[in-house]
């Protein structure tokens, strides 16, 4: 199957599926990270939208423990890069209707939090389709090693996923069910 017949069938499904209550428990993702010895300083997360898994709570999370919170702010060329951001700061919608900080402190996570349309057991993602974050993973980890994190609902899950040379495999796939390392 293509990867648009893919986006197109699971967009639909989390539609169909979509609970504002679904959570995913923040204490997960501190266990993995204590036991994987993974310091955080920074964090790179998403503002939720498009029925995506909520990750505002486990960046809230991030804060009370002192670690840097930063969102993605879309650049020309399909680029991106995470700018520092607290639950007080301001926010803009962007061309692609996905919210983002107005702030201006780029920020270099060591742990990024990526929503997925769907993802395999062989740690794939598929995304929207514009390649931000692959491009992003690709040109930050030439400057430092950075922990990826895919979040995504259980039902989000395929077979395989189509991939190509551009395509960054996470190093985690957390769902509200279980995870996939």
């Amino acid at each position: 199957m293509s990867k648009s017949k893919i986006r197109s069938e699971i967009l639909k499904l989390r539609k169909y599926k979509f609970k504002e209550k679904v959570r995913i428990n923040p204490k997960k993702i501190f266990q993995i990270l204590k036991y994987n010895k993974i310091d955080v300083i920074s964090v790179g997360g998403y503002y939720p939208c498009n029925n995506e898994i909520d990750d505002l709570e486990i960046l809230n999370n991030f804060r009370k423990r002192k670690v840097i919170v930063s969102l993605p702010i879309i650049k020309k060329n399909n680029q991106m890069d995470f700018f520092e951001w607290s639950k007080n700061n301001p926010l803009k919608i962007n061309k692609y209707g996905i919210i983002e900080p107005i702030s201006k402190k780029k920020i270099y996570p060591d742990l990024i939090l990526i929503p997925l349309l769907a993802y395999d057991l062989k740690l794939n993602r598929l995304g929207y389709g514009g390649g931000f974050y692959d491009r992003y993973i690709q040109k930050i980890e030439k400057k430092k090693k950075v922990f990826k994190i895919g979040l995504a609902f259980s039902f989000q899950k395929i077979n395989r996923i189509p991939i190509n040379n551009y395509d960054k495999k996470l190093d985690l796939i957390i769902t509200e069910k279980d995870f996939i390392k």
